[in-house]
């Protein structure tokens, strides 16, 4: 199956509802548990990857992680094409109601043509490895001034059997309210769509905008393996 029909398959009406409402929406299974290893194995192959990043020295978390280099696998360039189709739109809506007047073009191939004048040239998938002890503290992934507000996470692990504890984890920060924490479940090659930056929210005197930030809880043992999908390249 290939990505067009992975993703054209999916409910999105829900996606999208919950995405809106929520800032994070569950897609259901994407990749299958065999393309899922595949995709761990590439880990230590470092012709795959452009630059590797260790967290603790950054002050991120604890754990590591690597961005891919181009060309992308097949399967990684695949769905983020497919996704970026689906949406385009949507994101465009979303910059409409928070008073921005950028517009995201229907192909990725043109929203990174434009990263890439600004000098936004460099690819952002990348894959994440944690072991017992290892997290990811909240945070945003903005590398330039193009943003696209919406990324793709999959996880690449067994829950329960492969590792405990690592739980995707959302936080929704409301103007003059406290903060509201959202956990994501997902399944071995499941993934979820979240807001990286604002996101508007409907409100009794109409949008307002609210910051979301992501992490990942301390991984109770095992290790845990996750394909992180950015649509927009970094400076």
């Amino acid at each position: 199956m290939n990505a067009d029909t992975i993703v054209s398959s999916l409910d999105w009406p829900r996606i999208l509802s919950e995405l809106d409402e929520f800032g994070v929406a569950p897609t259901g299974p994407l990749l299958d548990r065999q393309t899922c290893i595949a995709l761990r194995e590439l880990y230590d192959c470092d012709a795959h990857f452009r630059s590797r990043i260790v967290m603790q020295r950054h002050g991120f978390g604890s754990g590591e992680y690597k961005y891919f280099a181009n060309p992308l696998p097949q399967v990684i360039s695949g769905l983020r094409h497919a996704f970026y189709k689906r949406l385009a739109p949507f994101a465009t809506g979303w910059s409409e109601r928070m008073g921005f007047d950028r517009r995201y073009p229907s192909e990725l191939i043109a929203f990174l043509a434009e990263c890439h004048a600004d000098g936004q040239t460099r690819p952002t998938p990348l894959l994440l490895k944690y072991g017992a002890g290892d997290y990811n503290c909240l945070h945003q992934d903005v590398y330039g001034e193009h943003l696209f507000p919406v990324q793709l996470v999959i996880l690449l692990s067994e829950p329960r059997s492969e590792f405990a504890g690592g739980e995707f984890v959302m936080t929704e920060q409301r103007p003059r309210m406290q903060s509201r924490a959202e956990v994501v479940p997902l399944g071995i090659g499941h993934g979820a769509l979240f807001a990286v930056n604002d996101r508007p929210k409907a409100g009794s005197r109409g949008d307002y905008r609210v910051k979301m930030r992501h992490g990942v809880s301390r991984i109770r043992s095992g290790e845990r393996f996750t394909l992180g999908i950015i649509f927009h390249d970094a400076t």
